[in-house]
């Protein structure tokens, strides 16, 4: 048996030997939070005899326990599950090494909890993300992730620890899963932005504020998004020639992450529709990928049975926080602004807000950039994407 099962057996001999230890858990220990159905129904059967009030509920440490209390408790407990025995309530009896100590084993029993609550609401977040990638949506992953940030909040709160993100060491990092297939749609939706940001530069300029280099599932498309962010920035002509010029000074051609013939191709001249909306295909898109990811690492760090909630809850928050920030780009990428004016330029001013936004677009450290700020998003219905090219 593990460790957890023997604490939950401990916490139950306590209290059929000393049946007042349970004003000191009642309070904040459930059923629900035992693994075994067997104990999750006897303490749920001590709870209500208690709450009927149970002559023996009222007895305290040193006073003889009627044996009314253990044969009430396993009539009330067989109602609830089968098979239970009151040889097996008194096997739980044997199992206590010291009913005085209760809370520290009812304790070990809320922390096993803990860990199996976080472990279900991450597996729970991954199926909704691989849901989604099959119909290109993200509306159950937002659900999902809103659902896990807000349980691991609540789980804080009831052992006493503070909700805020925290690095885990590098012995607790969560090793990097391998990237899965990336759907051909997403790849043509990807190129298709990149098409018309070449062929229509000036939709850069609010893409920049919620679109990211880390976004694009393929590197290639990465490095296209960067030489086009740099090329916005400096304030020089886009085409396909400058993005190559740019993508190979940026030693995209020399590494094989590109090739001078699959650059023209995706900087198509041709390519002349409204950006937008496969801005918010690759953003969605990608937040779903992050989701399954961080699904996973989530999940990795609730079968550390080594870390105490506090850490788990900590080290669990700061996987979630990409995903925190996806979520807070794609509802900017659903709000419209008016165009701001061009700001007057002064010696010594701060750079405009555009210029901050390009920069961001075009470098590496954007990519790993996090806001712990949860943001609600919402996804409105979309219009399909073309299955071809069309003339400007």
């Amino acid at each position: 048996m593990t460790p957890l099962v023997h604490a939950e057996q401990a916490v139950l001999g306590a209290i059929l030997l000393e049946p007042g230890q349970l004003d000191r858990l009642s309070p904040w220990l459930r059923p629900e939070h035992f693994c075994r159905p067997a104990h999750a129904a006897v303490y749920a059967a001590m709870l209500k005899l208690k709450a009927d009030g149970h002559p023996a509920a009222a007895t305290t440490a040193g006073d003889p326990v009627p044996l009314a209390w253990v044969t009430d408790t396993l009539r009330g407990a067989s109602t609830r599950t089968r098979g239970l025995t009151a040889s097996y309530l008194h096997s739980l009896v044997s199992a206590c090494p010291r009913p005085g100590h209760v809370p520290v084993y009812g304790r070990m029993v809320l922390e096993g909890a803990i860990h199996r609550s976080v472990a279900k609401h991450a597996a729970r977040l991954h199926q909704a993300a691989l849901a989604d990638v099959r119909a290109g949506t993200v509306k159950e992953t937002l659900h999902h992730a809103q659902v896990l940030s807000d349980v691991l909040t609540d789980l804080a709160r009831g052992w006493g620890a503070e909700a805020r993100p925290v690095q885990p060491p590098v012995a607790y990092a969560p090793q990097a899963e391998p990237p899965q297939p990336v759907d051909e749609e997403a790849l043509a939706d990807e190129e298709f932005l990149l098409g018309c940001l070449t062929s229509r530069p000036e939709q850069l300029l609010d893409l920049m504020r919620w679109l990211r280099p880390g976004d694009f599932a393929d590197p290639g498309h990465q490095q296209i998004y960067r030489a086009l962010g740099a090329l916005h920035h400096r304030g020089e002509p886009i085409d396909q020639l400058t993005v190559l010029w740019e993508v190979q000074r940026r030693g995209a051609l020399a590494d094989g992450t590109l090739d001078a013939e699959r650059v023209r191709r995706v900087c198509d001249p041709l390519v002349g529709l409204a950006a937008e909306h496969f801005g918010e295909q690759v953003v969605q898109a990608s937040l779903v990928r992050t989701a399954a990811v961080a699904a996973q690492q989530v999940a990795a760090l609730a079968d550390r049975d080594a870390l105490a909630p506090g850490q788990l809850i900590g080290y669990a928050l700061h996987v979630l926080g990409p995903l925190d920030d996806m979520r807070r780009r794609l509802r900017l990428a659903h709000e419209t602004e008016p165009e701001p004016r061009r700001p007057v330029s002064r010696p010594g001013a701060p750079p405009p807000a555009a210029r901050i936004d390009a920069a961001r677009a075009r470098s590496r450290l954007a990519d790993t950039t996090a806001h712990a700020e949860p943001v609600e998003a919402s996804c409105t219905a979309l219009p399909s994407r073309p299955n071809h090219r069309s003339p400007s």
